[in-house]
């Protein structure tokens, strides 16, 4: 069987999944760090009204969900440039977070989440008891 081949049909695949398209951008920039026993994760959605920001967590997957609305009614473009629409992202989250008191404010076009490390996921020290005493052994 011959099969005709679109050499530009990949690039534009790979293309929309990078760059997203009009109707589904995927550009969400995103910084993450760690501070002492709280992860720290910053999205800029600059133009977002907070009311459209949606956030869920199920089985250690984050997600992060936004709506920057196009411009409506009878206007004349003269540039586009900002994309609009739905963005979304998903992080998948380890298991040494406490998905229960995760944190979210949205500040200046900068929505941050603050996500603590789990209790059981922190450094403790354990007692090691023996004939001469007791000695303590961190782990």
């Amino acid at each position: 069987m011959l099969m005709r081949t679109d050499p530009f049909r990949e690039l534009d695949r790979l293309t929309q999944q990078v760059f997203g398209t009009a109707a589904r951008p995927a550009f969400m920039p995103m910084d993450a760090w760690r501070d002492g026993d709280t992860f720290h994760i910053e999205f800029d959605l600059p133009g977002v009204r907070a009311d459209s920001i949606d956030l869920d967590v199920e089985r250690n997957v984050l997600t992060v969900r936004a709506d920057r609305p196009a411009l409506n009614g009878n206007v004349e473009l003269i540039a586009a440039e900002r994309p609009s629409g739905v963005f979304s992202r998903q992080l998948i989250l380890g298991d040494n977070v406490d998905l229960d008191k995760i944190a979210a404010s949205y500040h200046d076009g900068v929505l941050s989440l603050e996500v603590p490390v789990a209790e059981k996921a922190k450094p403790r020290k354990i007692a090691v008891e023996s004939a001469n005493g007791q000695r303590t052994i961190e782990g």
